[in-house]
C-alpha cells in the first residue's frame, strides 16, 4: 500500500439544533471578540439574529459581517478580512460555501503578513490564523471540512487558496438549517455534494487513499438515497440530515483526493456567466464522464450500484456509461437545466469555455482521462 496523508478539521459536532450550542462552543474555543460571516439571505430568513443571539448570551462580542454574494470577490475577501483586524480574536463563517470561503481568509489575512495574491495556489499560506468555527447552512460544498477557497478575481477567473490552515478548528452541522432551501438550491447543492464524492473516488491523484474512496462511497450511499426526497420534500428532517452528513463525507474525501475534469470545466461557467457552482457541475458532470469511461469506466463502475442499484448486474462499461446517463436523469427529476443553451450560453462562447478550462491544471491533472483542449470543446458542445 502506498503513502497518503489525511487532514481534516479537528473537530466536528453534528445533529439537529446544534445551533443553539454555538454561542457557549464558540466562548471556549474561539474567544469572547467574534467576526460573523453571512451572507443577506441567511439574515433575511432570521438565522443570523438566531446565532447572534446565542453568542451574546454566552458573553460573546459579536461583529457581522454579511455582505457576501455567490462566487465571491478579492473585494469581498478583504472588506472581511479588515473587520477581522479589529480585535477580534476568533471569526465564525455561518452559510454557504462562499461565506465559508471567506471566512476561512478573513481568518487567515486577519494575522498573517501575506496578501491575497501571495496565497493563491497550492501551500503558499504560511499563517497564522485566527481560531475558526464553519456552520454550513447548504448540504453541498463541504467546505466546512475543506482546506480551500476559491475567489473570483477579476470578472471572471477563479482562483484558489488551498491550505492546511483553512481547515476549521470546528465545524458545526445542524440540519435544521438547511430545512428551508429552496428546492432548486437543494438539488444543485446535492449534485455538487455527489460531484465531489464522485472525483474523489475516480481520481488520479497521487494522494488518492483508502480513508477518501470509503468516505466518497459512504457519501454517495446516503445522497443518493436522500436528495430526491430533500428536492421535493423540504421538511424531511432525516432527508437533510443524510444530505449533510453526506456534504461532509464527501467534502472529506475530495479535500484529500482532488477533485479534476468536472470542476475544472464547472469553473469557467460559473466566472463568465455567473451559473451557480452547483448547477456548472451538474450542467457537465454527464458528459465528462461519458469521456472518461471511454477509457477508465472501473471507477464509475464500483461506485453506480451505490447510487443507482439497478445497475449491478451490467458489465463495468456498462454500467459506467449507465452512471452518467442515470445521473443525468437525477438532475432532470431534481429540476435542473440539462443544456448549457438553457443558461443563455451561446455555442459561439464554447471555445472560449474550453481555453479557459485549460487553465486549471491544478485540476485537470487528477482526471483519469487527459483533456485537451479540443477534448474540453468537444465536451462543453455535447453539454449545449
Amino acid at each position: 500500500m502506498r503513502k497518503f496523508s489525511f487532514n481534516t478539521c479537528s473537530s466536528i459536532r453534528f445533529g439537529s439544533g446544534m445551533l443553539s450550542e454555538v454561542g457557549q462552543i464558540a466562548k471556549s474555543t474561539l474567544g469572547s471578540r467574534i467576526l460573523l460571516v453571512t451572507d443577506p439571505g441567511i439574515v433575511a430568513v432570521g438565522i443570523v439574529d438566531r446565532a447572534v443571539a446565542m453568542l451574546e448570551d454566552s458573553g460573546v462580542e459579536v461583529v457581522v459581517y454579511a455582505d457576501v454574494q455567490a462566487d465571491p470577490s478579492e473585494s469581498v475577501v478583504l472588506a472581511a478580512a479588515d473587520l477581522a483586524k479589529t480585535d477580534r480574536q476568533g471569526v465564525i463563517g455561518l452559510g454557504g460555501g462562499s461565506s465559508l470561503d471567506v471566512a476561512k481568509l478573513s481568518a487567515l489575512l486577519a494575522v498573517g503578513a501575506q496578501t491575497l495574491p501571495e496565497i493563491y495556489g497550492v501551500g503558499k499560506a504560511v499563517g497564522p490564523r485566527l481560531p475558526l468555527m464553519l456552520v454550513p447552512t447548504t448540504a453541498g460544498t463541504g467546505s466546512e471540512v475543506t482546506p480551500i477557497s476559491i475567489v473570483t478575481t477579476g470578472t471572471s477567473e477563479k482562483m484558489g487558496v488551498v491550505s492546511p490552515l483553512l481547515l476549521p478548528d470546528i465545524a458545526i452541522l445542524d440540519p435544521d438549517l438547511t430545512l428551508g432551501l429552496p428546492p432548486h438550491i437543494t438539488a444543485a447543492t446535492g449534485i455538487d455534494a455527489m460531484v465531489h464524492a464522485i472525483e474523489a473516488y475516480a481520481s488520479t491523484s497521487s494522494n488518492n487513499n483508502p480513508v477518501s474512496r470509503h468516505l466518497a462511497k459512504e457519501a454517495l450511499r446516503l445522497m443518493g438515497g436522500a436528495l430526491e426526497r430533500a428536492v421535493h420534500h423540504g421538511h424531511d428532517s432525516a432527508a437533510r440530515a443524510e444530505m449533510l452528513l453526506g456534504s461532509m463525507l464527501a467534502g472529506q474525501a475530495f479535500a484529500n483526493s482532488p477533485v479534476a475534469a468536472v470542476h475544472a470545466l464547472a469553473y469557467p461557467i460559473g466566472g463568465h456567466y455567473h451559473v451557480p457552482h452547483g448547477l456548472s457541475n451538474a450542467l457537465v458532470l454527464p458528459h465528462v464522464l461519458r469521456f472518461n469511461c471511454c477509457t477508465s469506466p472501473q471507477p464509475y463502475a464500483e461506485i453506480a450500484a451505490i447510487v443507482f442499484p439497478k445497475l449491478a448486474t451490467m458489465n463495468s462499461t456498462e454500467t459506467a456509461a449507465a452512471f452518467a446517463d442515470e445521473l443525468a436523469t437525477l438532475s432532470e427529476r431534481c429540476g435542473l437545466p440539462q443544456r448549457l443553451r438553457d443558461m443563455g450560453i451561446d455555442q459561439s462562447d464554447l471555445p472560449m469555455l474550453a481555453r479557459d478550462a485549460m487553465s486549471q491544471t491544478r485540476l485537470l491533472v487528477n482526471n483519469p482521462r487527459t483533456v485537451t483542449e479540443a477534448d474540453a470543446l468537444e465536451i462543453y458542445t455535447s453539454a449545449w
